[in-house]
């Protein structure tokens, strides 16, 4: 499960981001103050993203992420605010920020944007790129996957619905949790129907007997699990 901290005073706002994110399957963490969240960063939790406000009671977001990418740290940086200002987004980038999201905004694409950011950062690292479970490898940096080392031909959603299940290989995943991790970003949103489809269609792809599925399993009542393991 990715680890995320969250630097926001705006309590009404943390507390729907909180459950929100949570329920979308990340960790999330949360600061209120510029010295929280150095608190929280060198405390010994890892994280794999920051979201990070700009306006705080205590100083400004920029100064967290100068910090970070002063001490060489190369975890993904959010900026998640009200300053729309061109000068303020130009900052945040060049600063070290990695993406610049203005409130007010959408639920779905915050959730896209977080994902995307995870991606790019676990594909700069050779073999931390790749996703492994079972008889399935998806190489991140290539975008292709395999079956047993033989190359499987996937559509954009079905390779990002293998690719959602190898990430939380184990895991129940609830339909609704799978279709909003399938919005892409641009819009276009798979409907309940539609995933059924997927399923079927990447059952028929890595499963032996796509009827009697070994890795793809249904969860009665709760949603579907990926078990790498027979």
């Amino acid at each position: 499960m990715n680890r995320l901290l969250l630097l926001e005073d705006d309590i009404s706002l943390v507390d729907g981001l909180q459950y929100s994110l949570e329920r979308s399957g990340f960790a999330l963490d949360v600061a209120r103050t510029l010295k929280e969240a150095r608190g929280r960063l060198g405390g010994g939790h890892p994280y794999d993203l920051l979201i990070l406000d700009v306006a705080l009671p205590d100083g400004t977001g920029f100064e967290i992420c100068e910090e970070v990418r002063a001490a060489e740290d190369e975890v993904p940086i959010l900026f998640l605010t009200a300053a729309d200002e061109e000068t303020s987004i130009i900052r945040g980038l060049d600063g070290g920020g990695d993406d610049y999201l203005t409130k007010p905004f959408r639920l779905g694409e915050l959730c896209s944007r977080i994902r995307a950011l995870l991606r790019r950062s676990a594909s700069k690292g050779g073999e931390e790129g790749r996703l492994r479970s079972g008889p399935v490898m998806i190489d991140q940096i290539s975008g292709r996957a395999f079956l047993d080392g033989e190359a499987l031909e996937l559509t954009g959603a079905e390779y990002r619905l293998l690719s959602l299940f190898l990430r939380r290989e184990g895991q129940i995943l609830t339909r609704t949790y799978i279709l909003d991790a399938l919005w892409d970003g641009n819009g276009n949103f798979v409907d309940d129907n539609t995933l059924s489809v997927y399923i079927r269609r990447l059952r028929e792809k890595v499963e032996p007997e796509p009827s009697s599925p070994r890795h793809l399993l249904t969860v009665r009542g709760m949603g579907y699990r990926w078990e790498g393991e027979e």
